[in-house]
């Protein structure tokens, strides 16, 4: 029986998310709001070709992550797995999105997007913000 329970932690770890990420996104906004941040949404499917591409390349990145993690309080949803805000699109992906800690959308992007191009989208998301304000 416990290694059946540990079996099913695991299981429901897989599904939650590949990359660790929360998928609770209405936490994700009162931690935003909390940490005065962002919120990265990153919206994939299973059988997303360019969503693995841009997990193994662009998301391996050490300073993508540091600046992701620091800076915005990112989520990765799965169309498969998870009830997506309907505000969202969810096809074509991958789905990038940039929300405020209301959930307004700030900035938006879909497919692959490399190191350095993710970075700039990073940065103008952030941009954005400092011109509204």
């Amino acid at each position: 029986m416990k290694l059946f329970v540990i079996i099913l932690f695991l299981v429901i770890g897989l599904f939650g998310s590949e990359l660790g990420w929360s998928s609770n996104y209405k936490q994700a906004l009162k931690n935003a709001h909390k940490e005065h941040k962002l919120v990265y949404v990153f919206i994939t499917s299973d059988s997303c070709q360019w969503c693995r591409k841009f997990e193994n390349t662009t998301l391996k990145d050490k300073n993508i992550l540091k600046k992701l993690y620091t800076e915005f309080e990112v989520i990765h949803l799965s169309r498969d797995h998870h009830e997506i805000p309907k505000k969202f699109k969810m096809t074509p992906i991958p789905r990038h999105y940039f929300v405020d800690s209301n959930g307004k959308v700030l900035y938006s992007s879909l497919g692959y997007r490399g190191i350095a191009c993710f970075d700039a989208f990073m940065d103008n998301a952030k941009n954005k913000v400092k011109v509204s304000k």
